[in-house]
């Protein structure tokens, strides 16, 4: 009997510490605030602010673009246009085949052996 008063009295600690946790979040102020001026600030200690600071508006998002992305055709012709302008530069005569807009095929999976393990397992005997 006098274990579960113990446990419950616990527990009624507990949530008394959690709710009275999460009601000092909500409060505007800072406990200093509420301290005499010898304890809540060392001597020499800057002035608040009158008015508090104001956040910035990190919700508000910027108008858009006034232009809009490259096409497929504009990146690989500009692509082609910086590989012809280094090689010039550098001297050396074009090697590279121009950059078409073909899609490659998707890779295929490579195939493991039947008996083969995964990655850091290890074989169950």
């Amino acid at each position: 009997m006098e274990a579960r008063v113990r446990v419950r009295e616990r527990g009624l600690r507990a949530a008394m510490l959690a709710i009275a946790t999460v009601l000092s979040g909500c409060s505007a102020q800072t406990i200093s605030d509420h301290l005499p001026s010898e304890v809540a600030l060392p001597a020499g200690a800057p002035a608040r602010p009158e008015t508090p600071y104001v956040y910035p508006a990190v919700h508000d998002m910027p108008p858009d673009r006034p232009t809009s992305p490259m096409t497929e055709e504009e990146q690989v012709k500009l692509e082609q246009d910086l590989t012809r302008t280094r090689d010039h530069q550098e001297g050396r005569p074009a090697t590279r085949k121009p950059v078409t807009a073909a899609k490659k095929p998707p890779k295929k999976p490579q195939e493991k052996p039947k008996d083969a393990q995964s990655d850091g397992a290890k074989a169950n005997p």
